[in-house]
């Protein structure tokens, strides 16, 4: 007998445990794909049973790469999650004006839902015995903390306690949130896409004219981004005084 008999060759091992891996990842990615098609189409009462027609193959193939129904429509809304944060997050870190900043991050997260309108109800429907949904959860504290981020630094310029920026921006958040499901789940609603777009952003920048006027900082919507980002205690007090000071004359 061969002194090599019954010894397994470890790279061939590693080789092909790297292959099923990679296999296994595509086959996973296109389930998911095939399920945002389907979704698109048809709505998001979609069966297991549709998505395998799709792709030609047996139902528990589909089931044999995740965990259950449940894991794979939390596969689903990660990867629809995916598609819109790499839409929305360059609008958050702006250039332009306050105005044109909101306007650009309404404008995008409005557009989106309208053209994705079941995958937005997809998303809403997210966990319907009440557990949370990791995939919604990352994706509100990718944004909200982006935006609590730029807060921070602008109120930090000012000389104001950063720590107002995180439920400042988290409640912007689930202003917007809240005022696009009511929008999409009106059935008799009468709003095109472009009058919602105006709205939040009219409601939006009231939000933070307000929040600003009551730190007493000094906020206009014409204001650069770039500006509020950079501006230090020295620029603050300056503008406080020249706000302040009492114009003589009519």
């Amino acid at each position: 007998m061969s002194s090599t008999s019954g010894k397994r060759d470890p790279a061939g091992a590693d080789g092909r445990s790297t292959r099923w891996h990679g296999h296994k990842a595509r086959r996973r990615a296109d389930v998911i794909d095939a399920a945002i098609a389907v979704i698109e189409e048809q709505g998001v009462e979609v069966s297991v049973q549709v998505i395998a027609d799709r792709l030609r193959l047996p139902r528990p193939v589909v089931y044999r790469h995740f965990e259950g129904r449940a894991d794979l429509d939390e596969q689903i809304r990660q990867e629809i999650l995916n598609s819109l944060l790499t839409a929305l997050m360059p609008t958050l870190q702006p250039d332009g004006t306050l105005r044109d900043a909101v306007r650009g991050a309404v404008g995008t997260y409005v557009g989106w839902v309208e053209r994705h309108p079941n995958l937005h109800r997809f998303l809403g429907d997210a966990a319907p015995q009440g557990d949370s949904s990791q995939a919604l959860t990352g994706a509100r504290n990718r944004i909200g903390g982006r935006l609590a981020d730029m807060f921070a630094i602008s109120l930090a310029r000012f000389g104001i306690d950063p720590n107002r920026a995180r439920p400042m921006a988290f409640g912007i958040i689930g202003f917007v949130d809240g005022f696009v499901n009511n929008w999409r789940s009106a059935a008799a609603t009468t709003l095109t896409c472009d009058q919602v777009e105006g709205i939040l952003t009219e409601s939006v920048l009231a939000l933070v004219e307000g929040n600003a006027r009551s730190l007493g900082v000094p906020l206009e919507r014409d204001t650069l981004v770039k500006d509020l980002l950079s501006r230090t205690e020295t620029v603050r007090s300056q503008l406080i005084t020249a706000s302040t000071t009492p114009h003589i004359g009519g």
